[in-house]
């Protein structure tokens, strides 16, 4: 064992000009630079004679980079220009200050800037091979609260669950868990703002981006309306929507035989079973679920949860179908978690609002990177790629003209970090 006296008398100086910090940003800079994505941001995002509007590529690349490694404020950017890091991405570095400068010069228009950026991005992963191409996707839809602190955000305020902050949109791929488009709201918002309009801007860009087949949406009670069924029908998409235990269907629950109910599996102290009926047309599926054994007496009665749809198929499939809708809280958790959308940065709403962009860009930055590189078939804990094969330590040296980094011995996953590199650097190029 070790003297801990040894420690003692080790000396430490921050000097090395050629070490790396995060090393495995490689990657992600490998594929973000055969994709394009500081070019598309060149070309699509224009702040005209704004403070800090020149070069928005390097700066909104600095800032995906910057949540690769698990920045979650702008200054965490400043991690990427310690020693030899820069090196290891395709991009100059920009400092925090500018970042916050140039973030808080945004207005509407230009999110929708970098909305289309992440959009084309979108496309172009997809083209090298992270689509669904012609097969089934199914389309979760959820909001959440990012809270906040202070009376200076703008956009925060009080909802439903009396917790101060803003309360975005998100719509993600069930089966990547990628991001397929997020809209920034303000605190007070109701659960189902926009999301009529939302749901019409996520299939285009579904269909723009090579999706092209059959398509179904999953969403919770908040969002039933005739609204979003009656769009969903107009865009030919499938649905499973969540109802609220209005009266009505109170009542159409309450008709049910107890002969159409059916036992399905559930944990070992719980019963639970699926039935079918109607409601204004549509398919309603109830599945109802009590205690057994000694809690039951505490909650004896059964708690019922439906919800509609007009997908083919029996009422068991169906039900267990719509309960997958939960992975969407997966792929929150990893926007959040050690990650941009743990902090929204800025006092000015629409900084936040193309933070939240940017955010959701270097998420799927890492979902490609898993997809394409190392070949992960669904989604992954944002936290296990960083610990793996972002999170690694480096050290650059030059000879003969070339560079070369040199990353710990018996790293672990060292052999799937060498073949994922050589699959990034084999994709083609965007014209």
């Amino acid at each position: 064992m070790q003297s801990s006296h040894a420690l003692d008398r080790t000396e430490i100086s921050f000097d090395d000009d050629h070490a790396v910090a995060n090393a495995g940003l490689l990657l992600t800079a490998t594929l973000a630079e055969r994709l394009g994505l500081g070019a598309l941001v060149e070309e699509i995002v224009d702040l005209g004679d704004r403070p800090a509007a020149a070069w928005p590529g390097r700066k909104v690349m600095t800032l995906v980079q910057s949540m690769v490694a698990g920045g979650d404020c702008i200054d965490d950017a400043d991690v990427l220009r310690s020693g030899a890091t820069e090196q290891v991405l395709s991009h100059r570095v920009m400092a925090p200050s500018t970042l916050g400068t140039f973030l808080r010069s945004f207005t509407f228009g230009h999110v929708r800037q970098l909305d289309r950026v992440a959009e084309a991005a979108l496309g172009r992963a997809w083209m090298a091979g992270a689509g669904p191409g012609d097969e089934p996707m199914t389309i979760d839809l959820d909001s959440t609260i990012c809270e906040v602190h202070g009376h200076h955000k703008g956009g925060a305020a009080y909802g439903h669950t009396r917790v101060l902050g803003l309360h975005p949109l998100f719509a993600t791929r069930a089966d990547a868990g990628e991001v397929l488009h997020a809209r920034q709201r303000t605190g007070s918002a109701n659960t189902a703002r926009g999301a009529v309009r939302f749901m019409g801007e996520v299939v285009g860009r579904v269909r723009r981006a090579g999706g092209t087949g059959p398509l179904t949406l999953r969403a919770d009670s908040g969002f039933w309306s005739e609204r979003l069924i009656g769009t969903c029908r107009r865009l030919g998409v499938a649905f499973y929507i969540t109802v609220r235990q209005i009266h009505q269907v109170k009542v159409d629950i309450a008709a049910i035989a107890e002969t159409e109910w059916t036992d399905i599996d559930y944990s070992p102290s719980g019963k639970a079973q699926v039935a079918e009926t109607t409601y204004k047309g549509n398919r309603l599926i109830v599945r109802r679920t009590r205690l057994i054994g000694a809690q039951a007496e505490l909650w004896p009665d059964w708690r019922h949860h439906a919800f509609v749809t007009d997908r083919a198929g029996g009422a068991v499939e169906l039900d267990a179908d719509h309960r997958g809708h939960a992975v969407i809280e997966l792929a929150i958790r990893d926007l959040k978690e050690g990650a941009g959308l743990n902090h929204c940065p800025s006092g000015r709403f629409f900084a936040n609002a193309a933070w939240l962009v940017i955010n959701s860009m270097a998420h799927n930055l890492l979902r490609w990177t898993a997809c394409l590189g190392l070949g992960v078939d669904g989604p992954v804990v944002a936290k296990t790629i960083r610990r793996r094969f972002i999170a690694v330590g480096g050290r650059l040296t030059r000879s003969a003209r070339r560079l070369r980094l040199h990353l710990p011995t018996a790293w672990p996953w060292a052999e799937a970090f060498l073949l994922a590199l050589t699959r990034l650097r084999a994709l083609a190029v965007p014209p």
